[in-house]
C-alpha cells in the first residue's frame, strides 16, 4: 500500500485515571471514524505527569504488559480495525518500571513493545527516579501499511535514535510526548524551546527521508510541591520527508489531527537527497564515545 492515514490524539490528562481512559477510547473511536489506519496517543496519557516530583506512591500507577489498559485497547483495535500506538507506565517486575508503549494491531494483539531508551532527569522531569532505561533497542515494526519506528519524548532529541530506526526500515517515526514550559519561563524562552522542539524533529525527517509524527499533551498540571507546574504546549504535528509540516495542532486545545502519508514520497525524496547512500559508515566509530577528549585533528 502506497498511502495511509495516521491520527495523533492531542489530549489533556486529568486526575481521574478512569476518565482519561474513557476519553482515550472515545478518541480512538473518533479517529477510526475519520479513516485513520494508525492512531497514536501521547506519552503517559492515562495519568497526570507524575514525574514532576519524586513520590514512591506513584509506582502504584504502573501496570504490566499485557494488563488492564492494553486489554481495553486490544479490544478497541480489533473492533475498529486499526493499529494503536499506546504509551504506558509499565511494571515489568517488582522495582523495575519503564516508560513504554505497545503497538496493537487490528487483530487485537500486541505486535510490538518499545521501552524509552533516553531517560531525562531535569527540574520537573524526574524520570530517572521512576523509569529504568529501555532495553528493546530502537525498534521498527511492520504494520502492513508502513514500517513504523516508535520512540518516546526525550528520544526525539537524539539523531542516533532516528537514524537507527530509519536504517531498520522505518517509513514513519512516531514520538509520543509530554513536554511543556515551567511556570517561571518568559515568552522568549518559551518560543525558543518550542521552535527547537519542532526543528529537531523536522531535521530527523529530512536527514533520514521519512515522515515524523509527534503527539503531545496540552494543559497546565501543577507539580504538587508548591513549585509551580508545567504548561504542556501541544503543537502536535506531522511532517513529510522534506520536513514540511503537513498537519499541526494548536497549542492549547484537545484535538485529533490527521495526515495522509504517501510512501512514494520517501522514494522520490531519497532519490534527490541520497543522504543514506552517502553515509561514511567507515568513519563513524567515534560516535560510540561519550566525548572525544583528546582529538588530535588527524
Amino acid at each position: 500500500m502506497s498511502s495511509l492515514k495516521i491520527a495523533l490524539v492531542q489530549t489533556q490528562a486529568h486526575e481521574d485515571r478512569k476518565e482519561n481512559l474513557k476519553k482515550a477510547i472515545l478518541n480512538v473511536e473518533k479517529a477510526s471514524a475519520l479513516g485513520a489506519n494508525i492512531i497514536c496517543l501521547p506519552e503517559l496519557f492515562l495519568t497526570r505527569y507524575f514525574c514532576q516530583s519524586e513520590d514512591t506512591t506513584c509506582f502504584d500507577l504502573a501496570e504490566p504488559i499485557p494488563g488492564p489498559a492494553t486489554n481495553r485497547f486490544c479490544g478497541e483495535a480489533k473492533k475498529r480495525g486499526v493499529f494503536i500506538v499506546c504509551p504506558l507506565f509499565e511494571k515489568r517486575a517488582s522495582g523495575v518500571y519503564h516508560n513504554s508503549l505497545v503497538l496493537i494491531d487490528p487483530a487485537g494483539e500486541i505486535s510490538g513493545i518499545y521501552r524509552k531508551m533516553h531517560i531525562p532527569d531535569d527540574p520537573g522531569y524526574f524520570e530517572k527516579f521512576y523509569f529504568a532505561p529501555g532495553d528493546t533497542g530502537f525498534s521498527c515494526f511492520e504494520t502492513g501499511f508502513a514500517k513504523i519506528g516508535t520512540l518516546i519524548c526525550w528520544d526525539q532529541w537524539y539523531p542516533e535514535a532516528a537514524r537507527i530506526a530509519s536504517l531498520k526500515g522505518a517509513d514513519i517515526i512516531f514520538y509520543p510526548t509530554a513536554i511543556g514550559w515551567h511556570t517561571n519561563e518568559d515568552e522568549h524562552s518559551k518560543k525558543t524551546q518550542l521552535e527547537a522542539w519542532k526543528t529537531v524533529q523536522r531535521a530527523h525527517a529530512i536527514s533520514n527521508g521519512i515522515y515524523v509524527a509527534a503527539v503531545n499533551r496540552v494543559g497546565f498540571e501543577e507539580s504538587g510541591e508548591n513549585s509551580g507546574g508545567i504548561d504542556f504546549w501541544g503543537n502536535s504535528f506531522v511532517c513529510d520527508p522534506q520536513g514540511a509540516v503537513i498537519s499541526e495542532a494548536s497549542g492549547n486545545r484537545e484535538e485529533i489531527i490527521l495526515a495522509d502519508v504517501d510512501l512514494r514520497k520517501l522514494e522520490e525524496t531519497r532519490r534527490n537527497w541520497p543522504f543514506l547512500r552517502d553515509r561514511r559508515i567507515d568513519a563513524y566509530s567515534e560516535l560510540r564515545q561519550r566525548f572525544i577528549d583528546n582529538d588530535s585533528g588527524t
